[in-house]
């Protein structure tokens, strides 16, 4: 039994407005216990809801218009808890609802084989049981439909677990689409640790996918590991965006800060390192260094604000640490490099240049407002580098000449390489990684197949004997 909070009953911990640094609500601090409870609910429901197809594209849909219907309480819900601004808390609510309404026209296809031998054989599709969903706090809406939506999709029944960051819109939209599913196909439970990893590792789960850190992700997969349950990763990255000789500074510098600094820097594909041609370095810093500090940075409800705050003290605390090294092993400053002095979770946005290529704000992945920007003399050096923290979930490139900036994208050891531009996914696509960015694919029919195992069938074309 884990000790509740000082000063608040037990069963419930509070939830932070990330404006403020004060809380401003609580949500159920569910007990590793009552898993066991909800799992077998999602256990008893699976047989029915994997029974019929029809019936999930019709509720799928109006999930879809629900989550639509309710996109001003949902979108004010999770900017008061995440902290990004209130335009972008729209945009992923209209995300979460095209995600459940692209799954929803998906069905997995029988195919047959043919190998010359008088056999007919069938490779059809099954669910597996119920998926544990385990979500983090960027994108909590977000995130969590490209999680359930498939696996629902598949016929599957998804226990979703938000962080506890970020409980509070999860839980609203879990008990708005209580009108539209059957019981117990979506169950939305909260709490704090150990929770997660009761879940992870709990025999009843035959699926988890989970978004966060490679440490956690590490455990998870262990957790998972003991029931032998299927696993889908994605773990963060640490992405390089690489400018060549040709590239027009002003033309993309708009583009380039704003693939690294959206929702305050915490994407897991932002543009976390930028590798710059030695002649141009002086002016990529000074064009995003003068949108850093020009950039109206402030609580995410005030419709002026384009930069709301790090979501968290522990990661304020990481992001204002990072800093802090970097500038004492010789980086500097060009914009920002520490916290803003008002109440809330703000670090000013940063741009660092003269940073040592083996700090840890260029090897790790920072998930804040902070972004250096490293010179290179030869586009090979500047390859390598890119390719060279383990990391690999995206990475662009940026030149007058498509063809040739394609030509480099090749290179880059990433799941995703952009040209141009930066982090923009399509419904349609498969979205992985490599190395420390996780293991499996989401995203299109891949992700909808990733939630059903194939089940084949072979009988004789003529009649036996």
């Amino acid at each position: 039994m884990r000790t509740p909070e000082p000063g608040r009953p037990p069963g419930r911990f509070a939830v932070t407005d990330p404006a403020t640094g004060e809380p401003f609500d609580e949500a159920p601090d569910q007990q590793p216990d009552e898993l066991d409870a909800v799992i077998g609910r999602a256990e008893r429901a699976w047989h029915g809801w994997r029974a019929d197809p029809a019936a999930r594209t019709t509720a799928l849909r109006a999930a879809a218009d629900t989550v639509e219907a309710a996109g001003d309480d949902l979108a004010r819900l999770l900017t008061r808890e995440q902290g990004k601004p209130l335009a972008e808390s729209h945009a992923e609510v209209a995300r979460t609802a095209a995600r459940l309404r692209y799954f929803a026209g998906l069905t997995p296809q029988t195919r047959r084989i043919s190998d010359g031998r008088p056999v007919h054989s069938e490779i059809r599709w099954r669910s597996l049981g119920p998926v544990a969903a385990i979500v983090p706090w960027n994108f909590p809406l977000q995130l969590a439909a490209a999680k359930f939506a498939p696996a629902l999709a598949a016929g599957n029944t998804v226990v979703l677990k938000p962080s506890p960051y970020t409980p509070l819109t999860t839980r609203l939209l879990g008990s708005l689409l209580t009108a539209v599913l059957p019981e117990d196909v979506l169950t939305v439970v909260t709490g704090r640790e150990p929770l997660g990893a009761r879940l992870a590792g709990h025999p009843g789960i035959r699926h988890v996918t989970f978004t966060g850190s490679v440490p956690t992700g590490r455990a998870v997969a262990g957790a998972a590991a003991g029931t032998l349950a299927r696993v889908t990763l994605e773990l963060g990255g640490n992405d390089a965006a690489v400018l060549l000789e040709d590239v027009a500074v002003d033309r993309i510098a708009d583009r380039l800060f704003w693939a690294a600094f959206r929702n305050c820097g915490q994407v897991c594909m932002a543009v976390k390192r930028v590798y710059v041609p030695e002649r141009l370095h002086a002016e990529v810093v000074d064009a995003l260094a003068e949108r850093a500090k020009s950039v109206a940075v402030g609580p995410g409800l005030d419709p002026a604000t384009r930069l709301g705050p790090v979501n968290n003290a522990p990661q304020l605390a990481r992001v204002e640490e990072l800093t802090r090294r970097a500038l004492a092993d010789g980086a500097r400053a060009a914009a920002g490099g520490h916290r803003l002095d008002t109440p809330g979770y703000f670090f000013a946005p940063t741009v660092l240049t003269d940073v040592p290529p083996d700090s840890p704000v260029v090897t790790g992945e920072q998930f804040g407002p902070v972004l250096p920007v490293l010179p290179y003399r030869t586009l090979d050096e500047a390859v390598t580098a890119a390719n060279s923290t383990g990391f690999g979930l995206g990475g662009s490139v940026w030149g007058t000449d498509p063809d040739r900036a394609e030509a480099v994208a090749d290179r880059l050891d990433c799941g995703t390489a952009w040209i141009n531009h930066h982090a923009e996914l399509s419904l349609h696509q498969p979205f992985t990684g490599t190395g420390n960015s996780g293991v499996g694919v989401a995203g299109g029919p891949w992700g909808l197949y990733g939630n059903l195992r194939p089940f084949v069938v072979h009988r004789p074309e003529a009649a036996q004997p």
